[in-house]
This record gives structure tokens, C-alpha cells and sequence, in this order.
């Protein structure tokens, strides 16, 4: 039995390392189809990504293999050197690495290349975890009356808001990476795991359906709408000052946001303002040009129908119809060659791995291992979602890989640490880390 406590894989779910290897497979698979080379036939062949791919998934396995070596308090106690050092190389990257693609936000080696942003996910998480493990945070719509009490969860939910918003500001005002700033958005869940009450994600969501609203219909129309339900609402409750001022209070932010939202897309930069134009069908969209991208994702994924074209058999795919196709649109070649039911089953798997981390985090003695956990699952869940909203059309075109199946070293390498030290954790998940 000791000799057992000391294997590498002792107490490791292997349900988890399992799916997490299936992914990566099914992505390779599906690297080789996106940017398949009849003159390169051989999937192993480094000169083509499908070969580099392999590169990168060989060294993610020993990466996995390094985090499962090591003590899991090794990542408790460097949580916040781990934040500050690659908040530091995002702000250097913009002066001393490399443009790709209009952005300066790579480190380069010769053809070796690393995107320090991605590696930002796991540190804030760690971060984070760390954070709100020490405090305890319990921000809530509390019974406790205490005015200290009240100013210290609001404090400590400044400072949580603190970890999350550096990261996002830096990446996109200095690395102008609009998508992956955003993924940071995702923590919020993790937050309100933790006690960040209901209101603040209603007033999100409230706020970010009214900017669709003020942008695809009249404004004084939606504000005469916005007054009436104002209006109705106090026939439905108590008609005293409290409840009066709350009605006038949420009255008066709706009208700001709506207002507001010109001034906010005026202000966005030009290629932002069209992916959201494309998405809502404002104006005449350009199949050739603004909405190039969406339309011909939309035609690969329709196009393989219930069961798929068939592996390698993609057209829209093979003649390169579908701009990057082997990153951020990969899910084009899934739909085009494996149709409906190979989708399905790669969102169902992708699904089921949040889940299952989820299931893991809350078997966590650990508050800093639940915590890290559920930020895992937030992070892998808004990718996913993301991604695949953007290929079939329901969200803007904002860039961000999809887990495990992307081409990639950086995006590979930052979800396999993001992952894998969760694993470590839930190995461990018998000692209370600090």
C-alpha cells in the first residue's frame, strides 16, 4: 500500500487524464484534415503543423508528467509568483516580442513561439484560488446586519475584482488580444461559487441585453418600453419609499446603459464594430468581405449534413474556404467532416470534462483546490462556448481556441497546466492546502 501512496499516479482520476488524452487526439486528427497536404501525406511530418502538433502534444504529456511530480503546496505557496511574473511578461511582450497577425504578444525563439497570455489563465486561477482561500470571502445578500462585515466582503470582491481586471486590461490594451482579455470574464463563476450574489451576474446579463437592444432597435422606443415595465412593476409591490427607490434606481441604470451604448460601439475599433454588426444583421452585410468568415463556417458545418462528409473528404475544408480553419475555426472541419453527430459528440465530451472537473472541485476538502477547480471549469466552458458560438454564428467573431483541439503550442500547453494541476490538487484532495 506504501509503495502504491508513492506512485505518480496514485490517487490521479484517470476518468479525467482519459478524456483529456481523447481530446487531444480527436484535435490532432482533426489538424491533419484542416491542413491536409497531399505532398505530405505522412501525419508525422514536421515540416506541416499536423507534424508540429505532435511536437507540442509530446512535450504537454511531459509537462502533465512534471505537475504530477510535484508536491501539490509547491503551487500554493508560488501561487502569486507565478501571477506577478507572467503579469510582468505580458507587459513586456508588447516591447520585446514579436508581431503575429497585427498583435505583439509573442515571444519568439526561432520557429519557437510562446503567448504569454495563455499562460496568464492559470496564474490568475492560482492566484485567485489562493485569494479567496485565505479570506474567505462571503460576499452575499447577508442576514448579518454589521456594517463591517458588509464593507469587508465588498473589500475583499474589490481586490478579487483587482486579480481579474489587471490581466484583462493589459492583454488588450497593450497586446490589443480582445479575446483572450476577455476569457477572464469567465472567473465570475468561480466568484459566485464563492459567495458574489445573484445580483451581479442579473445585472450583467440585464446590462448586456440591453446594449443588443439599444443597437437593433430605436432607443426612445426601448426607453418608453423600459418605463412602462418600470411603471407596471410598482402595481406588483409594495408601494413604499424602498421599493420605489429600488425601481427608480434600476430605471435610471437601464436609461444610462441604453444611452450609453452608442457612445461604447463608436468607440470600439473598426473590425469590432463589424463582427457585431454581422452577428445582429445590421446594415447589408458583405458575404466576400465583413461576413466572409461566419458564411463560409456556416456552409462547411452545414454542408456535412447528419453523419459527415467523411474524414479527409471535406471540400470547404480541403480548398481552404474557411479562414483559419486549424485554430480558432477548427470546429468547421468537425462539422464538415463528421456532420451532426461527431459535433455533437465532441461538445458532449468537451461538456463532459467540465463537468467532471466540476464534480472533482467539489469533493475538495480544500478551499483552494475547490476554488481552482471551479475557475478550471469556467475557463474550459467559455472557450468551448465561445468558440463554437462564434462558428455557427451566435456570438462575435473574438478569436479564442477551443480546448484541446486548436492547432497550437501556447493554447495546448496553458490548458494542459491549467488542467493538470487540478488534477495534482484532487490527488491530494484528502490534506487542507494553505
Amino acid at each position: 500500500m506504501r509503495k502504491q501512496e508513492h506512485s505518480l499516479f496514485f490517487g490521479v482520476d484517470k476518468i479525467t487524464v482519459l478524456t483529456y488524452a481523447l481530446l487531444v487526439l480527436m484535435g490532432w486528427l482533426n489538424i491533419y484534415a484542416a491542413v491536409y497536404n497531399e505532398d505530405h501525406q505522412n501525419i508525422f511530418d514536421t515540416t506541416q503543423k499536423y507534424g508540429k502538433q505532435l511536437i507540442w502534444i509530446s512535450s504537454a504529456a511531459l509537462i502533465a508528467v512534471f505537475i504530477l511530480i510535484i508536491d501539490a503546496g509547491f503551487f500554493t505557496v508560488f501561487a502569486y509568483v507565478f501571477y506577478v511574473i507572467l503579469l510582468l511578461a505580458c507587459i513586456a511582450v508588447p516591447y520585446l516580442g514579436r508581431e503575429v497577425k497585427g498583435s505583439r504578444s509573442w515571444f519568439r525563439f526561432g520557429d519557437f513561439g510562446v503567448q504569454p497570455a495563455e499562460f496568464m489563465k492559470f496564474a490568475t486561477n492560482l492566484a485567485l484560488a489562493k485569494f479567496l482561500s485565505n479570506v474567505n470571502i462571503e460576499v452575499q445578500e447577508s442576514r448579518r446586519n454589521k456594517l463591517s462585515d458588509i464593507l469587508k466582503n465588498y473589500q475583499n470582491t474589490i481586490i478579487a475584482a483587482i486579480f481579474l481586471g489587471l490581466p484583462l486590461i493589459i492583454i488588450k490594451l497593450l497586446q490589443d488580444e480582445t479575446g483572450l482579455a476577455i476569457v477572464f470574464v469567465a472567473f465570475i463563476i468561480t466568484l459566485y461559487r464563492e459567495g458574489l450574489s445573484v445580483n451581479f451576474l442579473i445585472f450583467g446579463l440585464f446590462s448586456a441585453l440591453l446594449f443588443v437592444l439599444s443597437l437593433v432597435m430605436d432607443q426612445n422606443t426601448l426607453m418608453i418600453i423600459l418605463s412602462c415595465i418600470a411603471a407596471l412593476s410598482l402595481l406588483f409591490v409594495k408601494r413604499n419609499r424602498k421599493n420605489i427607490i429600488i425601481i427608480s434606481t434600476i430605471l435610471i441604470t437601464a436609461c444610462g446603459v441604453v444611452f450609453g451604448t452608442n457612445y461604447v460601439y463608436n468607440h470600439l475599433e473598426d473590425h469590432q464594430r463589424v463582427r457585431i454588426d454581422v452577428l445582429l444583421g445590421r446594415g447589408t452585410v458583405n458575404l466576400k468581405k465583413e461576413g466572409y468568415n461566419v458564411n463560409q463556417a456556416k456552409i462547411a458545418i452545414g454542408s456535412g449534413g447528419f453523419f459527415g462528409k467523411g474524414y479527409l473528404q471535406g471540400t470547404q475544408t480541403k480548398y481552404d474556404f474557411v479562414p483559419e480553419q486549424d485554430t480558432d475555426f477548427i470546429f468547421c472541419t468537425v462539422g464538415e467532416e463528421w456532420g451532426f453527430v461527431g459535433s455533437s459528440a465532441v461538445i458532449i465530451l468537451e461538456l463532459f470534462l467540465i463537468l467532471r472537473v466540476i464534480f472533482m472541485a467539489e469533493r475538495q476538502r480544500s478551499p483552494f483546490s475547490r476554488i481552482y477547480g471551479y475557475g478550471v471549469a469556467s475557463v474550459l466552458f467559455f472557450h468551448l462556448a465561445v468558440n463554437v458560438g462564434m462558428t455557427i454564428g451566435l456570438m462575435p467573431v473574438i478569436g479564442i481556441p477551443l480546448p484541446f483541439f486548436s492547432y497550437g503550442g501556447s493554447s495546448l500547453w496553458s490548458f494542459t497546466i491549467l488542467l493538470f494541476i487540478f488534477i495534482k490538487l484532487d490527488a491530494n484532495r484528502l490534506v487542507i492546502l494553505r
